[in-house]
Parts: structure tokens; C-alpha cells; sequence
């Protein structure tokens, strides 16, 4: 019996993971954690006999409790029983929560030397080496689970990655790709919210009408597949059935097409290194007809520039990048800045933070990045805040 714990178990990735889950009887589930989200929580872990159920927030430890009473199954709640779940035993985990509230458990996770199958895109983006480093000390195996590295993973089995002439990441270009630029400044979360082809929760949405998601993504391809940046690109293609291309020296390229449906990508780290069915619906070429792809307008999505600037900087800049991403992406949802001010008040808060702090400076250890991601937060809220002002 396999023993697997899905870490946000509640999110749209979890909720997939546990789909796959449930179709199998070779499992055993060790922990799901989730939030606020208290109800389906206690509901997926009785559907899955789970052994401990762990909410991120103190204040719904009784909920929860009340939930499972009479279950067997353990309740915890907080940050730090999160990231202490981490250290329950497991064949394989699913590392799924959203932000830098994800780094903990998952670097508990690898102390213990197992698979995670990496969801938590902001852990490379923060602290790609450190992490990277953790996962070798221990002989723990890290899974792409984002579509589009493990598109990648996928394209580069047998392949040397010193022959990799490119990398090119596709995006559909979210929500509000069809709008005139004029317009953006307008755009509300609930227009951003709206995807054409993913189904995925708000704030991810959001981030890829910004492409936001895009540039974390490139940010973690550099990282994980060690690219430099100048061997990744972004290409806007609408069907989203191209998920990453890879170009090798000698003039070939590999692409990996499929149907938009995370359970892809989830379970072939599920299934690794083997292959198994899957519940996805089958790419039907000839019925799409055609497949479009253009180059990214960065007027539209000045994110993906400064993806480009945080690679070249490195060390703290990308947990500057995404903390500030985080914070921004907050003020907008909350209606206090535009969908365009969100790309200046990370631009500005990665320009103060320099201003202190080296962002070439790597940070030394989780705490340190943790540190990083407190301030740069701070500063984030303070310029999102200054704009809000001007903007009054």
C-alpha cells in the first residue's frame, strides 16, 4: 500500500489530485491539509479514511474538530502543524498550497527523503537552490506538476539538457486577451477571474490574465531545469493544447500537446516513471483544426519582463518577486489599485528592497527567505497603499 498526503487538499490541484486518488485501492492517505475551507476538508478526509486532517488556521481547529468527531481520523491546526504534517510519513506527496505559505511543509516533506510532486510553483520561485539542495541532501525526488514543466520533464526523458537550445512556455493569454490595451485599466477581479479554457481558482486565474502565473513559471524553469534566461521564452497560444515546447541544438523540437485538465500533469508525477490511464479527455487534432501561436505583447504583460530581471539579478529577487506579486494581487482583488497598477508595485517594491538589500544577496537559509518575504511584503503594502492614494 502506497501512503500519499496531499498538501491543499481543498484547492483546485488538490481537488484533482484527489480525484486520481479515489479511482485507485493501492493508496493509503496519511494527511490532507486545507483552510477555511473546513467543511470539504472534513469531507475528503473521510472519503479517504485520511489518518490527520490539518486546517492552516488556529481559529478552525474546533470547526474541523467537531467535523470528524467520532472518525479516528487526527485533527491539528496552524502554520506549524502544516509544516510538522510534512514530516508524517509518505511514499508521496502532493506539495499544493498556494504561496510562500507552501515553503515549510514542503521543505519538511524532502528532510524525509520522499517524492513531492511540486504544485507550490512559489517554492522555486523563492528559494529554487535552497530547496533544490534540501531535496539532494536527502535523496528526495522533486516532480514537476505545473502543466507546462512537466510538459518539459516530459519532453527531456532521455535527452541531455546541454543540448537544449530553448525552452518555450505557452499561454493562453487568460482572460482578458482580447481586450483593447485602453480598456485593461478597467478590467475588475471578476473580469480577470474569468478563464477561456483552465479551470482554476481566483487568484491563479487572475495572475494569468496578468501573466504573473507565466513569469513564476519562467522564474521556475529557470531554476528547476537550470536555464539560463535567455533559453526561455513565452509563446501566447489561445487552445492550450501546446503546453511547452523544447528546441535542441540540432534544429528539433519536442512538443507536448494535450487536453487542459490538470490530472494530466498530476498524474503522470502520480504514476512516475511509469505511464497509466488517466480520466482526461484525448487531444482530437483534426477536430481543432489549427493552432495559434503569437509572441507576447509586454505592454500587456510587463510581468514577463521582469521575470527577465529577476533571473539576472537571482538570489533574494525572486522571493521580492513573488511576495510583492502576492500583495498586489490582494490590493487589486480588493479593488484598491487597477489591473495595471499591479505590475508597478512589484517593479517598485523589487526597486526599494534593492535599494537596502542586494537582491543578488542569496538568502542562506528557509528563515532568511522567510525574512525576505516578510519585508518585501511590507514594502509591497506600502507602495500598493501610495498608489491607492494617488489614485483616490
Amino acid at each position: 500500500m502506497r501512503r500519499v498526503s496531499v498538501f491543499g487538499a481543498t484547492g483546485s490541484v488538490g481537488e484533482s489530485t484527489l480525484d486520481l486518488l479515489a479511482r485507485r485501492d493501492d493508496v493509503q492517505v496519511a494527511v490532507l491539509t486545507g483552510g477555511r475551507n473546513v467543511a470539504r476538508l472534513a469531507e475528503a478526509a473521510i472519503a479517504h479514511r485520511a489518518e490527520l486532517a490539518v486546517t492552516a488556521f488556529e481559529d478552525c481547529y474546533i470547526p474541523l474538530k467537531e467535523a470528524l468527531s467520532g472518525t479516528g481520523i487526527e485533527v491539528a491546526a496552524g502554520p506549524g502543524a502544516v509544516a510538522e504534517a510534512g514530516l508524517r510519513p509518505a511514499d508521496w506527496i502532493m506539495s499544493a498550497i498556494i504561496g510562500a505559505a507552501g515553503l515549510a511543509p514542503g521543505f519538511a516533506a524532502l528532510s524525509q527523503g520522499t517524492t513531492v510532486a511540486l504544485a507550490n510553483k512559489e517554492s522555486l520561485v523563492t528559494a529554487g537552490p535552497l530547496l533544490l539542495a534540501e531535496a539532494a541532501t536527502h535523496g528526495a525526488t522533486i516532480l514537476p506538476v505545473d502543466s507546462e514543466h512537466s510538459a518539459v520533464f516530459q519532453a527531456l526523458v532521455g535527452e541531455d539538457i546541454a543540448a537544449v537550445e530553448t525552452v518555450t512556455l505557452t499561454a493562453s493569454g487568460g482572460g482578458l486577451r482580447d481586450w483593447p490595451l485602453d480598456r485593461l485599466a478597467r478590467a475588475t477581479p471578476e473580469d480577470a477571474g474569468k478563464h477561456p479554457n483552465w479551470a482554476m481558482g481566483q487568484r491563479i486565474t487572475i495572475d494569468s490574465a496578468s501573466m504573473f502565473n507565466k513569469a513564476m513559471e519562467v522564474i521556475e524553469a529557470h531554476e528547476f531545469f537550470d536555464l539560463p534566461a535567455e533559453k526561455i521564452a513565452v509563446l501566447i497560444h489561445p487552445q492550450s493544447a501546446v503546453h511547452a515546447l523544447v528546441a535542441f541544438t540540432d534544429g528539433a523540437v519536442m512538443a507536448h500537446l494535450g487536453a487542459p485538465d490538470m490530472r494530466h500533469p498530476i498524474g503522470y508525477a502520480l504514476n512516475w516513471p511509469a505511464r497509466a490511464d488517466l480520466p482526461v479527455a484525448r487531444l482530437d487534432l483534426a477536430r481543432m483544426g489549427r493552432l495559434d501561436f503569437a509572441e507576447p505583447d509586454l505592454r500587456r504583460y510587463p510581468a514577463l519582463a521582469l521575470a527577465q530581471a529577476v533571473m539576472r539579478s537571482g538570489g533574494a529577487a525572486g522571493a521580492v518577486f513573488n511576495a510583492a506579486k502576492e500583495i498586489a494581487l490582494d490590493h487589486f482583488i480588493a479593488r484598491n489599485i487597477s489591473f495595471l497598477d499591479m505590475a508597478p508595485v512589484v517593479e517598485d517594491t523589487l526597486d526599494r528592497f534593492g535599494a537596502v538589500a542586494p537582491l543578488a544577496r542569496a538568502p542562506a537559509s528557509l528563515a532568511d527567505v522567510l525574512a525576505i518575504d516578510t519585508e518585501a511584503r511590507r514594502l509591497a503594502g506600502a507602495v500598493a497603499q501610495a498608489r491607492r492614494s494617488r489614485g483616490a
